[in-house]
């Protein structure tokens, strides 16, 4: 698999709104995201969402960007202000919610098909464009898990990550 990593041009503005969005066969968004691991495997970096929770790095994959791997890469620098690369593909990942999950939120987050790519953290920089909106912070596997329990979908991406246990 071709490395893939982020560090040309740098933008200090997040992308926006879901024009330009991929979409699957069966309707549910692309999303493309990242389990971004420390050198020695023993901590993975997460962000803190806008309501307060913590995930790890992702969003939509765009029409302009060749690969999921690129866009995953472009998520982690907007969201968590690392420049990292890809080493390995963790695959895909079902959206877990139900339907009725998704009729509460009245079309807000359509039905989503997730791809999770390990990478490696080449950089950490000080200023991200979403530094203002989201925290970050270096975590173990268990301080992970208990962190995002609440989403299957992550922990399932970071169970098939080669994080120390």
């Amino acid at each position: 698999m071709a490395q893939e990593s982020m560090s040309k041009s740098m933008s200090m503005q997040s992308r926006v709104g879901r024009d330009n969005q991929r979409w699957g066969s069966n309707g549910e968004r692309l999303v493309a995201g990242v389990v971004p691991l420390s050198s020695n495997k023993e901590h993975v970096l997460i962000i803190q969402t806008r309501r307060g929770g913590w995930v790890l790095p992702k969003g939509g994959w765009e029409l302009d960007e060749p690969t999921a791997a690129a866009a995953a890469c472009r998520e982690a620098w907007e969201e968590a202000g690392i420049i990292c690369q890809v080493t390995r593909n963790l695959g895909f990942i079902q959206d877990p919610r139900t339907p009725s999950q998704l009729q509460k939120l009245a079309g807000l987050a359509p039905k989503a098909l997730y791809q999770f790519f390990e990478c490696s953290v080449k950089e950490q920089r000080d200023d991200w464009p979403e530094k203002s909106k989201r925290s970050r912070q270096w975590v173990r596997y268990s301080q992970a898990r208990e962190a995002m329990r609440d989403r299957p979908e992550l922990l399932e991406a970071l169970d098939r990550s080669s994080i120390k246990k």
